[in-house]
């Protein structure tokens, strides 16, 4: 069956905003190396909608959460993509991993967890360095909740310190971010393609 990534978007601006997204353009380079092995990405920026604080899979009336936690559980690619503020993924990316947590309790009839089968990738952006700490955490986090990590499976851009340039604003992608998001999509296709075919055992198997 061919492949379906969601990238949800943690940027902290909301589609309407005046200024662009730099996480938005990196999405963007992704989802068009993802379509050159037949896989179809849906975006989702987290900013738009209403995601309640806590730790369950449906936090009450007005929660946005389990209409996106159903698209995540339907996807076989989850790209998590977030700028770097205070030298961390945004809050809202937090808050989603947060939510997240509830597949710790949710398995099935052989104790595998709902996310049990489907990769993570990671897309992170920013002014400063910290690139490699913000997707270490993301990494961490996603293979807590049951998410499969492929080799190499991170783009990334960093401006200068201090510096005032961001990624959206670049007249030429650097070779060294397009050779990585190839890599990313290659290798989360082929495993996601892997899974795909045989899931994990189950309890006993």
């Amino acid at each position: 069956m061919p492949l379906k990534a969601l990238a949800l978007n943690a940027t902290l601006k909301a589609s309407n905003a005046k200024d662009a997204s730099s996480t938005e353009r990196m999405i963007g380079l992704i989802d068009k190396a993802m379509s050159a092995h037949g896989i179809t990405t849906e975006v989702i920026r987290l900013a738009d909608f209403n995601i309640k604080p806590g730790v369950t899979s449906d936090e009450g009336d007005g929660d946005d959460w389990p209409a996106i936690r159903a698209k995540l559980l339907d996807a076989d690619i989850l790209l998590m993509a977030t700028p770097i503020w205070l030298g961390q993924p945004s809050s809202v990316c937090k808050r989603a991993l947060e939510r997240m947590d509830a597949f710790l309790e949710e398995t099935d009839d052989q104790g595998r967890i709902v996310s049990y089968g489907r990769v993570a990738a990671v897309a992170v952006v920013g002014n400063e360095d910290g690139a490699h700490h913000v997707s270490a955490e993301l990494y961490q986090a996603l293979s807590d909740v049951g998410f499969t990590i492929p080799a190499n499976a991170v783009a990334y851009w960093v401006g200068e310190a201090m510096g005032s340039t961001n990624f959206v604003d670049l007249d030429k992608v650097p070779k060294q971010v397009t050779t990585s998001v190839d890599m990313l999509a290659r290798n989360a296709a082929h495993l996601a393609g892997l899974l795909q075919a045989k899931q994990y055992p189950g309890e006993g198997g």
